[in-house]
């Protein structure tokens, strides 16, 4: 940063020489704000009811959800700002060394490849070939992964982990959101949302955006948490699905809602996840250390077949899948 500027005067030998005003100091660096500002009113039906519901405090920034009482939609208020947001999903992000992480995909791929076919082989029940999109499509495996059925093209928000899948990938990856991608109307079969619609802050503008990218006919998937799961009332604010990512969170009622409201006219959900066992046993085995690791498989089979205990909008956990079709 520039000093302010010294204006010379004319002097004349016989005055005495003044002395140069000190320098300015330079004014400090407002730090850009965390948060934005609180909202009034719920961001998925608009109304004004409602009410603060948990804060959580076992991160190092501190955040709030709210609850509406009308559609029962949690949603942290105020909410991150897209620049906080950014900064979370840097290379400590995949890597295991932030605070906020997740894990590296790249280096378990073959591990992980047992639930992306598990996936794609119920995704072709219904839909056999075409373009599909992947939204949140990180590095790239699972849109690889599709490649001998699909022709694949992905949305990644990280600028880490998008670039890197665009080199991998090419051209139909876009490093940005659904806000600012390059894809035009009725261009895809399927679309994929695995655990992302909870990190966007306006779900029912990315529906909708995701049902005018639908051709006629088409499927869109989304994975994420069901906040009326007995798993997640148990657990409140201790609830893991609470992190600084994430912004929206649905119940069931509301995300078929929202997703009726949008277009879609079929909708299916499943619990947990719409395939099997196995893969999600074969999929642990990529961060294996030791034989007794197997131990795991006793707390994820035992998850598994909890989720099969639902009825109407209750479910014994808190994991779904909701295919929608346009």
């Amino acid at each position: 940063m520039k000093n302010d500027s010294i204006e010379n005067g004319s002097v004349t030998p016989a005055q005495e020489e003044q002395p140069a005003p000190a320098p300015a100091r330079e004014t400090k660096r407002q730090k850009a704000p965390l948060f934005e500002e609180p909202v009034s009113n719920c961001p998925l039906c608009g109304s004004a009811n409602i009410s603060h519901y948990h804060e959580i405090t076992r991160y190092s920034n501190h955040f709030k959800v709210d609850r509406c009482a009308e559609c029962g939609f949690i949603f942290m208020n105020p909410r991150f700002t897209m620049e906080t947001l950014r900064g979370f999903y840097g290379e400590d992000y995949y890597r295991g060394k932030a605070e906020y992480a997740y894990y590296d995909e790249r280096g378990a791929e073959r591990f992980a490849k047992h639930v992306w076919d598990a996936r794609l082989a119920f995704i072709m029940k219904y839909i056999r070939a075409g373009r599909l999109l992947d939204i949140g499509s990180a590095f790239g495996g699972f849109l690889r992964a599709s490649v001998p059925h699909f022709e694949p093209a992905g949305i990644e928000f990280s600028e880490y982990a998008g670039n890197y899948a665009r080199k991998r990938m090419g051209s139909q990856i876009h490093v940005g959101t659904l806000d600012d991608h390059f894809f035009p109307r009725d261009n895809f079969l399927v679309i994929t949302m695995i655990e992302v619609l909870e990190h966007i802050a306006s779900p029912a503008e990315a529906v909708k955006e995701c049902h005018k990218l639908l051709q006629k006919g088409g499927l869109l998937v989304v994975q994420t948490a069901n906040m009326d799961g007995l798993q997640a009332k148990i657990q409140g604010k201790k609830y893991a699905y609470y992190m600084p990512g994430h912004v929206s969170y649905f119940t069931k009622r509301n995300l078929v809602s929202l997703l009726k409201s949008a277009g879609f006219t079929r909708i299916k959900v499943y619990h947990p996840v719409e395939f099997g066992l196995l893969p999600k046993l074969k999929k642990s085995r990529g961060d294996f250390r030791s034989v007794l690791d197997y131990r795991r498989w006793i707390r994820i089979s035992i998850y598994h077949l909890l989720s099969k205990l639902h009825i109407g909008n209750f479910c014994a956990t808190s994991s779904m899948v909701v295919y929608a079709f346009k």
